[in-house]
């Protein structure tokens, strides 16, 4: 038994170890590379980002490696996060960035403000960071971004269903995805999310793809429910009643998919009605 068990644990540690080497952390030219850091995984991540742990977990965090590359008293530092998939990853990236953040074209997307350039790609988000505010420095950060974008494997497509959403009054790059807990609710998950300002109205669009039409089914009746109201139409619907936490809320689902509008009032039903019939015809 203990030679099945030590065989055991030799074996995950060596799946474990092969998996995590297949990130590579390239060299930059004039700076010494620093990597004595663990590879972080779920169970350690609260020693490296504390109380931002819960955030990356919620987006299905795999790993974490980090390098420091040093030249002098200038230190650039690298932090490569892999999750599950590019959905979550895309989620991760989109909740930390800002609409008016300067854009680079870095894998899928990525940005540079303050020192820190962050992208993502395919289920790699990265995240790169100087102090320093010497040009020479910002330009080295620069050019190791470059490096480990052309190092990592993935897709550098934003998410397909983003066109989905309809381009009129849209706030660009302001789509995020929801992981959990879509609009304060905890039976409404995975949710892409788009601004929206037309006139004088601000309002969010949500788009829910379930996995069956039972599944969304499900999800429409539970959340109907709250608002005291029983679910009529099999396949398609179209809804508006007042969430407590969220004021107004415009539903339509058909199929599999479920078009969620905020922020607009109870009488402003044709423009809800525009923008989820463009959605779901």
């Amino acid at each position: 038994m203990k030679i099945k068990i030590l065989f055991f644990l030799i074996l995950t540690l060596l799946s474990f170890s092969s998996y995590s080497q297949d990130v590579i952390l390239p060299d930059l030219s004039g700076y010494k590379k620093v990597t004595d850091y663990p590879v972080y995984v779920p169970e350690n991540l609260w020693d490296f980002i504390d109380g931002a742990a819960d955030n990356y977990l919620a987006y299905g965090f795999v790993d974490l490696h980090v390098a420091e590359y040093k030249r002098g008293k200038n230190v650039i530092k690298l932090e490569i996060y892999r999750h599950s998939d590019n959905t979550v990853t895309f989620g991760i990236y989109s909740s930390e960035r800002s609409p008016t953040f300067k854009f680079m074209d870095l894998g899928a997307q990525g940005y540079n403000v303050d020192g820190a350039i962050n992208f993502f790609k395919g289920n790699y988000y990265v995240k790169i960071r100087t102090y320093s505010k010497k040009p020479k420095t910002l330009q080295a950060a620069e050019t190791l971004a470059y490096k480990v974008t052309g190092l990592l494997e993935g897709s550098t497509q934003m998410p397909a269903i983003l066109i989905q959403f309809p381009p009129e009054g849209k706030k660009s790059n302001g789509e995020t995805f929801i992981n959990e807990s879509v609009l304060g609710h905890n039976f409404l998950n995975k949710a892409f999310k788009a601004v929206y300002e037309v006139g004088p109205d601000n309002f969010s669009i949500f788009i829910m793809q379930g996995s069956s039409p039972a599944e969304s089914r499900k999800t429409v009746e539970t959340y109907l429910a709250t608002a005291g109201i029983d679910l009529i139409d099999q396949g398609n619907g179209k809804y508006v009643f007042a969430d407590g936490y969220n004021g107004t809320i415009f539903l339509a689902w058909k199929d599999e998919k479920i078009v969620l509008i905020s922020g607009l009032a109870k009488d402003q039903t044709a423009i809800a009605d525009q923008y989820m019939s463009g959605i779901l015809r």
